[in-house]
């Protein structure tokens, strides 16, 4: 053995694990078609342009060829769960690609005007010299269209929302070339720096003004009434719904998913009465859950209070042998605090080595205030902790970077259900303490039963976000500014349309799994768990395939009724 091999052999050996070390037989066709897919999207960085969307329609149908020439079926029940995912990625890529194409088609008419800047982009991206008296002519006469066409905008036919979105981000990365271009020439080049600024400055607002315009321009009768709850987002419709649950391997259909979503709530409502009279309260749940969010802690006292109850989670899960942990992952989470401006759409915890806390500062009103400490109790914060930090999102993320870290599946029914997931445990386990504690986890799993039946309501485009809000503060409990957060952050962020729901279906995946692997001897927790955390995130149907080692096919297609509630 050679000193150079013996040196690194002594430093490495201590580190190695046979999970951390065991890739698939497509981890060299996922590393670089990663690689290679970060290195295109890096150089051909405007968004909506012919260039970026023709290349990597390319890149996408070439991969698909690479991936079908790989002998399949001589892989690993892991291989081939890569190769299966690696192919839904691309198939999806490349529709998503096609769907950019027919919309960019379709508002054509209202984004050519500036489309010279795509070329003058290209050319700085090789730091071509520009001839800057041409370039100023050019920028002249993209302002003087795009100053006619907002004079005459309001006669010009209306776009559907879709195609508004469409057209203001096509503008936007128009914007983006532009900007690209001055930032890289203007103080460095003489010739620029003379004829280029004026120009520049009058097409850069034209452009602002431009977007904000299409991004309006909206047929009426396509587009959301305000309610009066101020919220407007984008329902996909149901048949956009279905594409979604397909591509996440959800093989329910909407109104089976809210059924399942009213049975859990039923039960829900059930157990919520138990603890209710516990409290002696008979039937007034309401009444019992007041008197939980009343046992809120004084301004100031938050962080420490969520630090008792982290250390009661950590307790728990070591008592019982329920997951390794490891330590560093223990030592390293930390906090901190939400600022009132986002507390508007994330009114409670955010989660990972970062526990993000909401809860009142000095500058809010006094309701406000008050509806923040009394939704952030420590009875309804008890299994959020556990769900944001260890065995949830800190753990998700921790194990993530150290094991099959080339799988690069995120998917919400992975990452949200394995959180919720986790909760559930704790309440088999007797993890509250008492009646109080069981309305503080009843209180989040209704949540979570909510978001499945107020987000697929919304996007079939059968309920207003206004009854999205009522639903949480008459059913759940909600106060009604946290309401009107969680629905506006549920429609008007980056959230996808499956997220809200992806909570409880992606719990129930991890649960039937538990079923059948631990309920029935073959694992324990830990064993299961660890099990999880060591293949990294992907469709929750694709770790059953790995723990169960399941014979899958080239053509596989989801079958798995997961739900099963007796």
């Amino acid at each position: 053995m050679s000193l150079r091999l013996l040196v690194i052999t002594l430093f490495t050996l201590p580190f190695i694990t046979e999970a951390q070390f065991t890739p698939s037989e497509m981890y060299p066709f996922s590393t670089q078609f990663e690689a290679d897919r970060g290195s295109l999207e890096r150089f051909y960085v405007i968004e909506g342009s012919p260039e970026r969307r023709a290349r990597m329609i390319a890149f996408y149908k070439d991969y698909t060829k690479k991936l079908e020439q790989l002998s399949f079926e001589l892989f690993s029940t892991g291989g081939k769960v890569d190769y299966l995912l690696i192919k839904r990625e691309l198939e999806n890529e490349l529709y998503l690609l096609n769907q950019e194409e027919k919309e960019a088609a379709l508002v054509s008419g209202y984004t050519t005007l500036a489309s010279p800047l795509y070329e003058i982009e290209k050319q700085r991206r090789r730091g071509k010299y520009l001839e800057s008296e041409k370039v100023a002519q050019q920028m002249n006469e993209m302002a003087d269209l795009i100053t006619a066409m907002l004079n005459k905008l309001n006669s010009e036919p209306n776009l559907t929302p879709l195609l508004a979105k469409r057209a203001s981000s096509i503008i936007g990365g128009q914007q983006s070339a532009l900007r690209s271009v001055y930032d890289f020439y203007s103080g460095y080049d003489p010739q620029f720096s003379w004829w280029i600024p004026k120009p520049y400055q009058e097409l850069d607002s034209l452009l602002s003004t431009y977007g904000e315009a299409l991004k309006s321009k909206i047929d009426p009768a396509s587009q959301p009434k305000d309610d009066g709850s101020g919220i407007i987002g984008n329902p996909i419709g149901r048949d956009e719904l279905i594409r979604l649950l397909q591509y996440e391997m959800i093989p329910y259909t909407p109104e089976e998913l809210i059924n399942i979503a009213n049975k859990e709530f039923a039960w829900c409502e059930v157990e919520l009465l138990k603890a209710s009279r516990e409290m002696g309260f008979g039937d007034n749940w309401k009444a019992a859950q007041e008197k939980v969010k009343q046992s809120f802690v004084p301004a100031g006292q938050q962080p420490e209070a969520m630090l008792k109850l982290y250390n009661e989670s950590i307790a728990f899960l070591k008592q019982h042998d329920l997951i390794t942990i490891p330590p560093i992952a223990e030592e390293t989470w930390r906090m901190d605090m939400i600022p009132p401006e986002r507390q508007l759409v994330s009114p409670f915890f955010l989660g990972g080595e970062t526990l993000q806390i909401s809860y009142p500062t000095d500058e809010m009103n006094h309701e406000d205030k008050l509806m923040s400490m009394r939704g952030n109790n420590p009875h309804f914060s008890r299994a959020t902790v556990h769900h944001e930090l260890i065995a949830g999102h800190h753990m998700q993320g921790f194990m993530n970077k150290r094991y099959q870290p080339y799988r690069h599946y995120r998917t919400p029914f992975w990452g949200e259900g394995w959180a919720l997931y986790q909760e559930f445990i704790l309440w088999d386990m007797k993890f509250p303490q008492s009646p109080e504690d069981r309305i503080g986890m009843l209180f989040w799993r209704m949540h979570r039963c909510a978001r499945i039946i107020f987000s697929l309501n919304y996007h079939m485009e059968k309920w207003t976000p206004q009854q999205c809000i009522d639903l949480l503060v008459d059913k759940v409990g909600h106060e009604r500014a946290n309401a009107e957060g969680e629905v506006r952050r549920s429609f008007t962020t980056d959230y996808g349309p499956l997220y809200q729901l992806a909570y409880m279906t992606g719990a129930f995946q991890f649960y039937a799994l538990k079923k059948e692997l631990v309920d029935s001897g073959k694992m324990t927790y830990k064993q299961y768990h660890d099990a999880v955390m060591h293949e990294n995130a992907m469709p929750v149907e694709m770790v059953r395939a790995i723990l169960t080692d399941q014979n899958l096919k080239r053509d596989f297609k989801s079958t798995w009724r997961f739900y099963d509630k007796k």
